[in-house]
């Protein structure tokens, strides 16, 4: 995100199929970083509705969102000039 962006270095983006799904993603990550690397988010928004979750970590602002709401805001193409990096989803 720098140099276009002054809060953060990175976006995560991700979707879940659902509400449910997407606060299950949201779930994991904040267990694993929590456990892993003692890290929590400094603020976090959005685990009610579920439609989309966004924690910020600092350096990492992690955005999990359902289909709709991803297409709705878009945030890919409204951060277009960024370069991206897409992988693929871990197998479990």
């Amino acid at each position: 995100m720098r140099p276009v962006c002054t809060y953060t270095d990175f976006f995560v983006i991700c979707t879940g199929q659902n509400p449910r799904q997407t606060k299950a993603i949201y779930d994991e990550v904040h267990d694993r970083l929590k456990h892993d690397g003692r890290i929590l988010p400094r603020s976090v928004d959005g685990e009610r509705d579920a439609s989309w979750i966004v924690a910020d970590y600092l350096d990492v602002v992690l955005h999990v969102f359902t289909p709709e709401t991803r297409k709705y805001y878009r945030l890919e193409q409204l951060w277009g000039d960024v370069p991206s990096v897409e992988l693929e989803a871990a197998s479990a």
